[in-house]
């Protein structure tokens, strides 16, 4: 068998596990963590910038704050896919498997390079960082795809 990694992620954390038999069990290897996503807005941002009115004038909002935990959930998904780059380089695996949030899945491909890109057999836009090993292996397809060299 190919040697697999499954990276379960969001713009918060992500967990990277090893799949080294078809039926056998995940082992967690690397847990990659961005404690600036789970700040405060407050925190994040030295100004308070600008302030917009909603849609239906009811309120207002920090146009700044959106923009802050997008950039951070940016800088998240370059570094995480750095560090997927790196490690196909040296032949740690050799196809992926990719579970991640919605909006952080387009960001994590937008940034992985086209080789990388090109060893994901399998991706879904599920975000399952909370899961055990077991519940995350439920959701990999059967049978695994392989990449054909």
């Amino acid at each position: 068998m190919n040697k697999t990694w499954v990276v379960v992620a969001e713009s918060s954390r992500s967990r990277i596990f090893n799949m080294e038999k078809i039926n056998g069990p995940l082992v967690e290897i690397l847990t990659f963590d961005n404690p600036e996503a789970r700040k405060h807005d407050a925190e994040i941002l030295a100004d308070r910038t600008g302030r917009s009115y909603d849609s239906h004038g009811h309120g207002r909002n920090d146009i700044s704050e959106h923009y802050a935990g997008k950039q951070e959930a940016e800088r998240f998904a370059r570094q995480l896919a750095e560090l997927l780059d790196s490690h196909r380089l040296t032949g740690d695996y050799e196809q992926l498997i990719l579970f991640a949030a919605p909006t952080f899945l387009g960001l994590l491909r937008e940034h992985l390079t086209e080789s990388t890109n090109r060893l994901i057999v399998h991706d879904s836009n599920k975000n399952l960082v909370q899961f055990n090993a077991d519940k995350i292996r439920d959701h990999i397809p059967k049978p695994i795809p392989r990449i054909i060299a």
